[in-house]
């Protein structure tokens, strides 16, 4: 899977983390940090408050990013209205990068939908921030499937983890001014 190619490389660099499967938590719909008795995103939105680096991983259906990675990025809205002690919004200074992989056409527009919901909460995008592996369209298989990953995007996830890696650090030692 892309998500645990990228957390290897993310190690590599001294950037540890978890892979977090959304889908296997129950997080309710709204754009509400808490959404009540049995909601799990509370636990999930402390790992992301905790994070210097978070990673969006989806695949692509019918052209558009799955249900469950709106579903983050909707429950991470929320997050525009909290703010640090100086006033700054609570995702200032982290980083967002996104991995896409399926057997049809969108890796780039859901990238891009990505990218902006990220900026928009307040992440930070590094260059070259998203990978993706589109297999041939109409065809059968999955990423998790190939022998071997294609080097176009060993190279382009090596990139990104770089890049990400760098801001983060650039981020801790200076984070962007309040006022």
């Amino acid at each position: 899977m892309i998500a645990r190619q990228l957390l290897d490389l993310f190690a590599q660099r001294g950037a540890t983390g978890e892979l977090v499967r959304v889908v296997d938590h129950d997080v309710r719909p709204g754009v509400v940090a808490d959404a009540g008795d049995g909601d799990e995103w509370p636990e999930i939105r402390r790992k992301v408050a905790a994070a210097d680096i978070v990673l969006i991983s989806t695949p692509t259906w019918v052209g558009h990013m799955s249900s469950i990675a709106q579903r983050v990025v909707e429950r991470l809205n929320a997050e525009q209205s909290e703010t640090d002690d100086e006033g700054r919004p609570g995702m200032f200074g982290k980083v967002g990068v996104v991995a896409v992989v399926g057997n049809e056409d969108g890796a780039h527009k859901i990238t891009a939908d990505l990218f902006q919901s990220l900026n928009d909460i307040g992440f930070t995008i590094p260059a070259q921030g998203g990978t993706y592996w589109n297999g041939e369209a109409m065809r059968g298989g999955d990423y998790q499937d190939l022998d071997e990953t294609p080097e176009a995007v060993a190279s382009t996830n090596a990139t990104l983890v770089r890049n990400a890696v760098h801001l983060a650090e650039l981020l801790g030692k200076q984070q962007y001014p309040a006022s």
